[in-house]
């Protein structure tokens, strides 16, 4: 079995390195040993670092977080991307925010010339992609993605750029999209008396902080708050890809909420599920189990749970268009 996962680590930044934090999640990341790890909040701190060293000291930061864990992020250094690691920036001119795919050597293999990134202006946060022999029929494309925090149109614009990436004429790529979605999901299961519920409920309905714009369906503010799930609903439609949790019946857990105010960001949002894996049609009977990391390590690291999916690679399909 092949374990994907995903960790939004929280501002993870180069001067942290040996802390206390540091060492809680790179305990959390050897606890769940993944051979796939999605990390999202690789922060470079961008007002005392001269912009020319960003991508430098994002490098230095992703391949020290690796070594910790026993994993790795290298490719092979190129004209485009000299720096040699599978990470995006946001490609923003004053932030410094960063996305980065990390696997386990000898269990995944990176395919070379796979890696993209992809910034400003498709994506808030950078988007990393790869490609990994795991011994299935063609290659596994992994996609790590932080949506937008603020702006749920934005999410959307940013779901179809992902499905973009991913589609083939007639059908879809093997595909997991791992990230902090920074969203609701869209996806739904057979409720009580026969009807289709959301795996995530409405919980924004009763909410009333300043923020609710960022969450909720334009003019609802004040009335019925539904969460705005564009961003998911699409790429669930038609089965192009399935929430993992859900697909396989695994119990509701949240990803975010249990950092209380004052420990971290203020979160006025309470317990959800905002971390999420994504699987396309042709692994979605390849997978096997789905979890979320709740030990003492993975609490006290984040505000965000590490969450992840086992896929069996002999029983992931070839749609038409692959090989």
């Amino acid at each position: 079995m092949l374990k994907i996962g995903n960790y939004n680590a929280f501002k993870l930044r180069l001067d942290g390195l040996g802390s206390d934090a540091w060492n809680d999640r790179v305990a959390a990341v050897r606890e769940l040993d993944p051979d796939l790890l999605g990390v999202q909040e690789i922060v470079v701190d961008a007002p005392n670092t001269p912009r020319e060293q960003w991508d430098a000291v994002a490098a230095d930061t992703v391949k020290a977080f690796a070594d910790d864990c026993g994993l790795t992020a290298k490719i092979t250094p190129t004209a485009g991307y000299p720096h040699g690691m599978a990470m995006a920036a946001d490609g923003h001119p004053h932030r410094a925010w960063y996305t980065a795919a990390l696997w386990k050597p000898g269990t995944a293999c990176y395919v070379p010339d796979s890696y993209r990134p992809l910034g400003v202006p498709d994506f808030w946060h950078g988007l990393t992609t790869a490609a990994f022999d795991i011994g299935a029929p063609e290659p596994l494309t992994l996609v790590v993605y932080q949506g937008d925090p603020f702006r749920p149109d934005w999410r959307f614009q940013e779901a179809l750029r992902i499905k973009g990436l991913l589609r083939r004429t007639g059908g879809v790529k093997p595909a997991v999209v791992v990230g902090d979605f920074n969203a609701l999901s869209a996806v739904q299961v057979p409720g009580p008396y026969g009807t289709l519920d959301y795996y995530d409920a409405e919980v924004y309905a009763t909410q009333g902080h300043d923020d609710l714009e960022s969450q909720v369906q334009e003019g609802t503010i004040g009335g019925t708050q539904l969460a705005d799930r564009r961003q998911t609903e699409m790429l669930l439609r038609n089965g192009y890809m399935v929430d993992a949790a859900a697909h396989l019946g695994a119990p509701w857990q949240a990803t975010v909420g249990h950092w209380a105010d004052g420990q971290g960001d203020p979160d006025p949002w309470g317990e959800r599920r905002i971390d999420l894996i994504l699987v396309s049609r042709p692994v979605a009977p390849a997978l096997t189990a789905y979890g979320v990391l709740d030990s003492a390590a993975a609490l006290a690291g984040s505000d965000h749970r590490i969450i992840w999916a086992t896929v069996d690679p002999a029983l992931i399909a070839v749609e038409a268009g692959g090989r």
